[in-house]
């Protein structure tokens, strides 16, 4: 794996904002509470109050690097210490759309300010200090949805690691999974399936989500299989062997080891209308590259910043996903019906550009007039933007489902 693919898979697992750990035993100050005081008359006393609890929060040098806070959903705030400032430190956003200046905490050299921001917000940010820049980073801030929490009066499935699956498909690699099966199901009537690439990454959002929609009846009782990416015995990974290459491999895969194994204790339906795969970054192009080799077994297709550019290049240097525009055009249409998510502030290195890419697909499969949704914001390559909007995107896929 070349470092260009190591970083790709670095991204896809974090987030791309930074929110550094409080010290041990501080109180923690979040952005609501900072802004309500801002917000209101700051006597001298109380701003030096908060730049002690900032301190002691984050720490000297962190603090003196520019920190940012989060509170909420939207709401913001950044502090900095900056002793000799000339002028009040703001935090500017990359492109101009946003500037924010920040205030001084009573007699000390510490400033901050915080705001509330629209939903949906991505920049990137960086702090400026008498023209010089102390701190940076990159933000993205949505609104929550209530089926994306816990809600203790629904009925909880129960999600279960199984023991590590040594592969043949995939030879010599072993992974760690998950099997989540809801409150709801009856052996006596087989569940839908849904699968995730990333797995691990997945864990707590399936399981809460799945229990919401399905106590509502917004999607059928859906068994979820969560799948970690194999490693070989000395720890390399092969993520992108298996997610970026176009072929049925990781089809074949799941149709003659994972379902089957699932299946010994777990009833499922076969129909293709009945199952759906979803991944992120590679794992999204996997999920429609699963679809597109087996469109007969797997008929819903969920993709996040979905990587559908050049990564499995191949000894041609042009054997990768960014193929999939030019074979949707000049392919009969296949009985799949795809979302895709991604962000204007996604990737762009030499594999591809991400935000290109996943417009090219939504046009090519728009064309083709496949059944379709696309939604396209500011995000970065993370997973923030397909988590506000997955309780939506899977009642979209599961819409008119009939067993």
């Amino acid at each position: 794996m070349n470092s260009t693919t190591i970083t790709h898979a670095v991204l896809t697992a974090c987030a791309l904002f930074i929110l550094w750990p409080l010290q041990a035993g501080a109180q923690a100050l979040d952005a609501s509470e900072l802004k309500s005081e801002l917000d209101g008359v700051l006597t001298a006393d109380a701003g030096i109050a908060l730049s002690a609890r900032l301190h002691k929060q984050f720490g000297k040098d962190k603090l003196a690097a520019g920190v940012m806070l989060r509170g909420g959903a939207l709401d913001v705030a950044w502090a900095i210490d900056a002793p000799g400032a000339a002028a009040a430190p703001s935090v500017a956003s990359a492109d101009g759309s946003f500037r924010l200046a920040l205030h001084r905490l009573g007699a000390t050299n510490v400033y901050a300010g915080a705001t509330t921001l629209p939903s949906g917000t991505g920049i990137s940010w960086s702090i400026d200090v008498d023209g010089a820049t102390k701190g940076r980073g990159q933000l993205e801030v949505y609104t929550v949805d209530p089926l994306t929490l816990a809600d203790a009066t629904v009925p909880k499935g129960k999600l279960t690691q199984r023991a590590a699956w040594e592969s043949k498909v995939f030879d010599g690699t072993k992974r760690d999974w998950w099997v989540y099966i809801p409150a709801q199901y009856n052996a006596d009537s087989p569940a839908c399936v849904m699968v995730f690439q990333d797995g691990a990454s997945y864990r707590d959002v399936v399981q809460t989500v799945f229990d919401n929609l399905i106590a509502r009846g917004d999607m059928p009782v859906t068994v979820a299989i969560l799948l970690n990416p194999g490693a070989f015995a000395d720890g390399r990974s092969n993520r992108s062997f298996e997610y970026d290459t176009l072929s049925d491999q990781y089809a074949r895969f799941l149709l003659e080891e994972i379902l089957p194994e699932v299946s010994k204790t777990v009833k499922l339906r076969t129909d293709a209308s009945s199952r759906a795969i979803s991944g992120i970054s590679s794992g999204g192009i996997c999920a429609f590259t699963a679809a597109w080799e087996r469109p007969n077994e797997f008929s819903k297709v969920l993709s996040w910043v979905g990587s559908f550019t050049n990564i499995a290049s191949g000894s041609s240097l042009r054997e990768g996903g960014h193929n999939y525009q030019a074979l949707i055009r000049k392919t009969n249409p296949k009985p799949i019906r795809v979302f895709l998510q991604d962000g204007s502030n996604d990737l762009d290195n030499n594999h591809g550009n991400w935000p290109l890419a996943n417009q090219e697909m939504a046009k090519s499969l728009a064309f083709k007039s496949y059944d379709n949704e696309f939604v396209y914001g500011q995000g970065f390559h993370s997973a923030a933007h397909g988590r506000a909007i997955f309780p939506a995107s899977l009642k979209w896929l599961w819409r008119d489902y009939k067993p």
